[in-house]
């Protein structure tokens, strides 16, 4: 589940956190990113656990109205949603029932929130929708939480700030974790049953090994690295920069350097974005132009063997 993306956004976060809180220990530093790497695992098995603790919830509201509508003689709700197979599969679903029984996972503390999204899946016009239809499959039950999950769960800033309040990992976790949530839901298949796998933790050890030398290069070779902007910023007060934009660019160096397969212009393109996200409005320029030279200079120089655009 943790790609590229991910691991490169750990790594810029941790990267200026390490210089600016004066530890400097590289093996701790390491740690603290390996851990905030799990913890975006955690919260890609939390946020599926959500959607079980969504039909617990629901389920529970229509015993309570079976209930009363038995005691006055009205008629018995629907247990359409709450028998949704999507659902009722990711409940019993062996890799999430393990995980969370490992990390002690639950929305039990955090009910209020688990119940107003509730009244809002309610509300929604796809509920009703899917109430009323007369389709009755596998794939309408997964396309509808793939929906409820899109629009009302993956964009709700209530639920953006309760997260955030949980784990100060999660701050910038949510956005791209969502993403590997839909994935998920799109990949659940009937014939799985309890079995269905859920996305690994990293898609392989090379990905793993991706993040532990590309952090360490950045930070055991960063006086390298700054040599290489300041000598390409000459028209520009390298002092002036924003601090971001150094320790942004000191990992961009680093990955050209380091990973021989990864080409010149997807490092670019990465490391703008971070820019556009981490640093000033004008940074992304800025950077996109800096490392481009940068580039260059190391091919001809003999540094970096890799092929450059004319």
């Amino acid at each position: 589940m943790i790609n590229r993306e991910l691991i490169r956004i750990k790594i810029v976060q941790l990267t200026y956190a390490y210089y600016q809180n004066g530890n400097h220990n590289m093996n701790n530093a390491e740690k603290e990113l390996m851990f905030s790497l799990s913890k975006s695992y955690d919260l890609y098995n939390y946020l599926l656990l959500l959607i079980v603790a969504i039909n617990k919830e629901m389920r529970h509201r229509v015993e309570v109205y079976t209930t009363r509508a038995k005691r006055e003689g009205t008629p018995v709700p629907s247990e359409k949603f709450v028998n949704n197979r999507f659902a009722l599969q990711l409940e019993n679903n062996a890799m999430l029932l393990d995980y969370v029984d490992e990390k002690k996972l639950s929305w039990n503390d955090d009910i209020e929130m688990v119940r107003r999204l509730c009244n809002t899946i309610e509300q929604s016009q796809m509920y009703q929708e899917y109430m009323a239809s007369e389709e009755d499959n596998y794939e309408a039950d997964r396309e509808l939480w793939r929906k409820i999950y899109k629009t009302l769960i993956s964009d709700n800033e209530d639920l953006d700030a309760l997260l955030e309040e949980k784990s100060l990992y999660w701050n910038d976790d949510k956005e791209v974790v969502d993403t590997f949530v839909l994935k998920t839901i799109k990949r659940f298949e009937e014939k799985s049953s309890a079995k269905q796998p859920l996305l690994p933790e990293f898609k392989d050890e090379e990905d793993k090994i991706f993040a532990q030398k590309l952090f360490r290069a950045a930070i055991l070779n960063a006086d390298e690295y700054q040599h290489y902007m300041s000598e390409m910023s000459r028209n520009w007060d390298f002092s002036r920069l924003a601090y971001m934009d150094i320790v942004i660019m000191q990992i961009a160096i680093a990955e050209m350097l380091t990973f021989p397969g990864i080409p010149v212009s997807v490092t670019i393109n990465e490391y703008v974005d971070l820019a556009k996200l981490y640093s000033t409005p004008k940074s992304g320029g800025y950077i996109n132009g800096m490392l481009d030279a940068i580039a260059r200079y190391l091919v001809d120089t003999g540094r970096m063997m890799k092929e450059m655009k004319k």
